[in-house]
């Protein structure tokens, strides 16, 4: 039987932003992702809110309530210079001053640098982080294969039209298509660029076919695919998960709802 996956809605692309630093510019930033309907993730680094040139705690809360704040650590460290105390000092208290900034729980990174190490990612997700962005790009659409070494598609310099046109064009042997751009809302001001990242959002605005979602969206919905569970001859499906999700299924979308088994032979629910 001829099975593939879907992201929400039945759709088969998904495009999320990611954007670190926290500096003032994320005010402009966030307004033209607003604008434009678009879901980004910003990782900010709690030791530098209310400092000259960054946001405010006050303004948090507002400011991101369309999109998910993550952690980047409290003081932008490099953190292979950082003892083991060290590094979970950063770690936590940067998710404990957000999650009291912003009134929801923090569970996403992004490596200061792109710096990382096997001890780094052991701290961070024993003190709750379940996915962290790196800076190597991949210039692909490729889901990842590890969520704490998140390997974007690009940074939003190599966000070309030809690019965006491969993402919503896809290819016939591509299934689920993950577009991932990341950067610093400081680089288009200092750039003086702002209308790159304008032009991005309206090439890819308002598209039946893209779910548009924040970083955690993302790994909550895969991880949730990743989890189903199937019979040995492939026709008995189960999701044990609370999310709903979508297959294709010979050329149908199906809703999968959670805690839903079906027989794909008669698409009968099981109880």
């Amino acid at each position: 039987m001829n099975i593939k996956f879907l992201f929400p809605n039945g759709r088969d692309k998904a495009l999320t932003f990611s954007y670190d630093d926290a500096q003032i510019y994320d005010r402009r930033l966030v307004s033209i992702f607003n604008q434009f309907d678009m879901k980004a993730t910003f990782h900010l680094n709690s030791g530098t809110i209310d400092q000259d040139g960054f946001i405010t705690s006050d303004e948090i809360q507002e400011l991101y309530a369309n999109h998910e704040v993550a952690c980047h650590a409290v003081t932008h460290p490099y953190f292979n210079q950082l003892s083991g105390a060290q590094t979970v000092a950063e770690i936590y208290e940067d998710r404990k001053a957000l999650e009291t900034y912003c009134g929801k729980i923090v569970r996403g990174f992004s490596y200061p640098f792109g710096e990382y190490n096997e001890r780094l990612m052991e701290a961070a997700v024993n003190l709750g982080i379940v996915y962290s962005r790196t800076v190597q790009d991949t210039m692909n659409f490729n889901l990842p294969s590890d969520f704490m070494l998140w390997h974007p598609t690009c940074h939003h310099n190599k966000a070309t039209d030809e690019l965006l046109d491969d993402f919503l064009n896809p290819q016939g042997y591509r299934n689920l298509s993950l577009l991932y751009i990341w950067g610093h809302s400081y680089e288009f001001e200092r750039n003086g660029n702002w209308e790159h990242i304008s032009h991005i959002c309206d090439k890819l605005q308002g598209r039946k076919d893209v779910w548009y979602a924040t970083n955690i969206e993302i790994y909550e919905y895969v991880t949730a695919m990743r989890s189903l569970v199937v019979s040995v001859d492939g026709n008995i499906i189960y999701n044990p998960t609370a999310k709903d999700l979508y297959l294709l299924i010979e050329g149908k979308s199906v809703r999968l709802s959670a805690g839903m088994c079906i027989n794909l032979r008669t698409y009968s629910e099981i109880r």
